[in-house]
C-alpha cells in the first residue's frame, strides 16, 4: 500500500466523483497509482415501485365507481337534509363525510351496541343493504318528533321501544324515498325495511371478509351531531358496477326530452298563475314638473296611437296588443307575438 499523501486537487476530485455516484472506486485507484482497469464499478439496479396488497382488505370497487358513488350521495345528502328539516320543522344539515371500502367485520365492530341497525331490501340488487343510525343523533330526533327542542341531552344507551321504533320508521322511510330518487339514474330501486336490530353483531348479511362500501353521513340538529351509515355490499352492486363509471354517469344526466315528457311538463304548468303587464306609453319629465302635477293635467308621450302596445308575461315581453273596452271594462286585444332572439 502506498504511503503517498493525496493532494488537495485529488481530494476534491474524489469527493466530486462520490457525489456523482459510481466514480469513487476509480478515483481511489487513480489516486493510489493503480490501473483503472483493476477496479470494476458495481452496477446499481433501480428499485421497482411496489404497491402493497392486503388480502384481508382487497380493493374490489374501482376508483371511478367510488367517485360516482360519492357524487351520487352528495346530492342525496342535500335533498335528505331538506326533507328531514321539513319533517322535524327544524334546520337539519346532512353532510357526506366519507365513502370507503372495508370488510363487513370491520364495519360491524366499529358500530355501537345497542344501535339502530336497519336491514334493507333493495330490489333488483342482490342481497341486503344496511342503514345504521347512531343513538347520539337518533334519540334527539325522536325527542324532536315528540315536541322537544334541539338542545343537548344525555345519550340513552338502550334498545328502542315499540313506540320509538314507529317514530324512527318515519325517518327511515324518508331516507329510503330520497335514496330511491338519487339512484333513479342508475337503477330503479324498490326499497323496504325488512327488520330492525339493536345488536349489529347478530346480523350477518355477507361473510366477514366480504368487501362493503361504507357511506357515512353526519347529521347536525341544533347543537347535536351524529352519524348515519349506509353499508352496501360489493356483491349487491357488482352487476351494475359498469353503470357507475364516469362516462355513463354523465350520460344519464343528459337525457333528451320527448313528446311524453314535454306533455307532462305542459300539463303541470298549465294551471300556473302568471302576471301580465301592458305598457301604455313611456315618457320623461323633470322632477319639478312631477311635483307640480295636479288632477286633470295631461302628460304628452311620443307613443303613436296606431302603434301596438307591449304586453309582458312574468316580466318578459311576449305579445303586441291594442287597447280597448270589453263589457264596460278596459281591455287589450292581442294582435301579434314578439319573436324571441334565437339562443346561441
Amino acid at each position: 500500500m502506498s504511503d503517498e499523501v493525496l493532494s488537495q486537487a485529488e481530494v476534491e476530485s474524489l469527493l466530486n466523483a462520490m457525489e456523482q455516484g459510481g466514480g469513487a472506486p476509480q478515483a481511489m485507484a487513480n489516486a493510489g497509482g493503480m490501473e483503472p482497469a483493476a477496479v470494476s464499478t458495481p452496477t446499481v439496479a433501480r428499485k421497482a415501485k411496489v404497491t402493497p396488497y392486503d388480502f384481508k382488505r382487497p380493493e374490489r370497487v374501482g376508483k371511478e365507481q367510488m367517485r360516482a358513488l360519492q357524487t351520487l350521495h352528495e346530492g342525496f345528502g342535500r335533498n335528505y337534509g331538506a326533507a328531514l328539516s321539513a319533517l322535524l320543522r327544524s334546520i337539519v344539515e346532512v353532510k357526506l363525510t366519507s365513502v370507503d371500502q372495508l370488510t363487513y367485520s370491520e364495519f360491524v365492530f366499529s358500530l355501537e351496541n345497542p344501535t339502530c341497525f336497519n336491514l334493507l331490501k333493495a330490489d333488483p340488487l342482490d342481497g341486503n343493504l344496511i342503514l345504521d343510525i347512531n343513538p347520539s343523533i337518533l334519540f334527539p330526533i325522536i325527542d324532536r318528533l315528540l315536541g322537544g327542542g334541539t338542545e343537548m341531552a344525555p345519550i340513552e344507551r338502550r334498545p328502542l321501544t315499540e313506540i320509538e321504533l314507529r317514530l324512527v320508521a318515519c325517518v327511515t322511510e324518508l331516507f329510503l324515498e330520497e335514496l330511491k330518487k338519487a339512484w333513479a339514474n342508475v337503477v330503479e330501486l324498490e326499497l323496504a325495511v325488512e327488520r330492525v336490530e339493536s345488536n349489529p353483531q347478530l346480523v350477518q348479511i355477507v361473510p366477514p371478509n366480504e368487501v362493503v362500501v361504507l357511506i357515512g353521513f353526519e347529521i347536525t340538529l341544533g347543537d347535536v351531531r351524529g352519524m348515519m351509515n349506509l353499508c352496501i355490499p360489493f356483491n349487491a352492486i357488482e352487476r351494475i358496477a359498469h353503470k357507475l363509471s364516469s362516462n355513463s354517469w354523465f350520460s344519464y344526466a343528459k337525457s333528451t326530452s320527448n313528446e311524453q315528457t314535454r306533455g307532462m311538463i305542459g300539463q303541470q304548468v298549465s294551471g300556473s298563475v302568471v302576471e301580465i303587464e301592458t305598457t301604455l306609453a313611456r315618457s320623461t319629465i323633470t322632477s319639478a314638473d312631477l311635483f307640480q302635477l295636479r288632477v286633470g293635467d295631461i302628460i304628452a308621450t311620443e307613443h303613436e296611437t296606431h302603434v301596438p302596445l307591449e304586453v309582458a308575461v312574468a316580466g318578459s315581453p311576449k305579445f303586441l296588443a291594442r287597447p280597448g273596452v270589453y263589457k264596460g271594462r278596459k281591455a287589450i286585444e292581442i294582435v301579434g307575438i314578439i319573436e324571441q332572439p334565437a339562443a346561441d
